[in-house]
């Protein structure tokens, strides 16, 4: 047990709040989750507000409650606070005795790009021998165990990403690399995490349905900046800098104003950190970096010439920001075979190329496209939808894209949840055609994603690339308020095993598959987090 006044020790901000020397085992938001002798910090969510279950986190054994609203009279004591998230995220580090103090810690955010360039900081840094773990939405890296970090993932709540930090520094990690949500910012996830390297892939269109406005959304992306500039330098540590693309308007207005040393990279002249003798196949792709006057020939075996964005952002962070050798960065870039559901290709022996991709944002599908465009001298064969309850622009927008960029446009669902799936499609449906495509001869609506598959499969002629985009590494898919189980890789190989007359797994099933299929669906029973 730890007392709630002693976490408050050292800690203004927890100092300020005025917390009760009560003694809890453990601490949260959700009210189910709530033990005998645990704290309950009510926060209001997009779909819930946890004020109107802090009798239901009494009755199961709070022994305190944080939240922000005023002139409540408990049986317990209550902290009012009027940020209950930054609060829990200051109480996590201090649970966990702020391991984040004892590693060298990695910031990376951006619209695009942010696990890639992460796994690269990740490689590069175990490369050159320091000790390193790795948090982004595929999962967690802590030693040599990997761990999931759930369903449509976003950065980890405060005391996991916590819980994270503090197995890292027990187990003698000297390093960490911590993919930074638009959420995990903007929800004060990370507040309490001691940053010394910021890296910004760039802040293009993304979750307006959350942030409200752009210009929200690149706040949300600035406070990593922010957070960097005010934690304090460790002893020994690097000296504190932020790693900005360039070559995006997004990315370098987050500069403006910053106090913290910037470093950027890109293709212009301006750049710090250029790239030049840019060469994409459909094996990888090759670079010769510039900085200091030095040159270094970088080569990723990952698809995509947009990877060279993100190899400069890692090369940036680790040899500009953290002091590793030329020689190290390019051996670990090199060293990355692939990155889970990015430009992941499938194959199953079929006479065309297929790929499941991320890309579920405008500007990540249009490069997406661009990159498959390249790897192919036959047809581009685009397969994605939009999820419900996001960011309604972007459906438009993406559509359209497919339209100019692709040869044949499958759209299907994505995550609808409570939103009817027709009506999306429609929508999409609608701005392709506005944008040249004409339904039933390069455009489909399939509701089923399996059997969008399956069609974009049979499209497919020797030479051509199929490519699915929006789920990459996920392994659910939402329909009302709950998860389905969904893999677009495992969808991929039971589409081809199908077509090729060969062995493979099966189709997962969702409830818009075919009533004969109907009967493989397996169903999380797990509610929809808030986010």
């Amino acid at each position: 047990m730890k007392s709630l006044a002693f976490l408050a020790t050292g800690d203004p901000y927890l100092g300020g709040l005025g917390l009760p020397d009560v003694e809890v085992e453990g601490l949260t938001t959700d009210s189910r989750r709530v033990e005998p002798n645990w704290l309950f910090v009510a926060v209001r969510g997009t779909r819930a507000d946890g004020h109107a279950f802090i009798q239901e986190a009494i009755q199961r054994g709070a022994v305190a409650v944080l939240g922000e609203q005023a002139g409540l009279t408990l049986g317990v004591p209550y902290v009012r606070s009027e940020n209950p998230r930054k609060a829990l995220a200051h109480l996590a580090a201090a649970w966990h005795d702020h391991p984040g103090k004892s590693l060298v810690v990695v910031g990376v955010t951006g619209t695009d790009g942010k696990t890639t360039t992460a796994t690269f900081i990740h490689r590069i840094l175990q490369t050159a021998g320091f000790r390193t773990g790795l948090v982004t939405t595929v999962g967690a890296l802590i030693g040599d165990v990997e761990e999931d970090t759930g369903f449509h993932v976003t950065t980890p709540d405060p005391m996991a990403v916590q819980g994270y930090l503090r197995r890292m520094v027990d187990l003698g990690l000297t390093h960490v690399v911590l993919e930074t949500t638009s959420h995990g910012l903007a929800q004060h996830r990370v507040d309490a995490i001691p940053f010394d390297i910021a890296v910004v892939t760039n802040v293009t269109h993304e979750h307006l349905d959350f942030h409200g406005s752009y210009q929200a959304y690149r706040a949300a992306k600035a406070r990593l900046l922010l957070l960097t500039e005010q934690a304090p330098r460790k002893t020994d540590g690097p000296e504190k800098a932020a790693i900005l693309n360039a070559d995006d308007e997004g990315a370098m207005a987050l500069a403006q104003g910053a106090s913290l040393h910037c470093l950027t990279y890109g293709a212009g002249e301006a750049a710090e950190i250029r790239a030049t003798d840019v060469e994409a196949t459909a094996t990888g792709v090759s670079c010769v970096v510039r900085l200091d006057g030095q040159s270094t020939h970088l080569h990723s075996r990952l698809a995509g010439r947009y990877n060279v964005a993100n190899m400069m952002a890692a090369f940036g962070a680790t040899v500009a920001g953290l002091g590793v050798s030329r020689s190290d960065a390019a051996r670990g870039i090199a060293e990355v075979d692939y990155v889970p559901g990015r430009m992941e290709a499938i194959r199953c022996g079929q006479p065309f190329t297929a790929i499941v991709d991320f890309a579920h944002t405008p500007n990540a599908l249009d490069r997406a496209l661009g990159s498959a465009r390249q790897m192919t001298s036959g047809r581009v064969i685009a397969v994605f939808g939009s999820a419900g309850l996001r960011d309604r622009a972007k459906r438009r927008m993406m559509a359209e894209i497919s339209a100019r960029r692709a040869d044949l446009t499958l759209l299907t669902a994505e995550d609808p949840r409570t939103e009817p799936l027709s009506a999306i499609l429609s929508e999409m449906a609608g701005a392709a055609r506005e944008a040249g495509a004409c339904e039933g001869k390069n455009l489909w609506r399939i509701p089923d994603r399996g059997e969008a598959l399956r069609k974009a499969v049979a499209l497919a002629e020797p030479g051509d690339l199929v490519i699915a985009c929006g789920k990459g590494h996920e392994q659910s898919m939402c329909f009302g308020d709950l998860e389905y189980v969904w893999d677009d890789r495992t969808a991929m190989r039971a589409a081809l095993a199908e077509h090729m007359g060969n062995e493979g797994p099966e189709m997962p099933a969702l409830p818009t598959s075919p009533p004969r299929r109907a009967d493989a669906s397996r169903r999380l029973e797990k509610m929809v987090a808030d986010r």
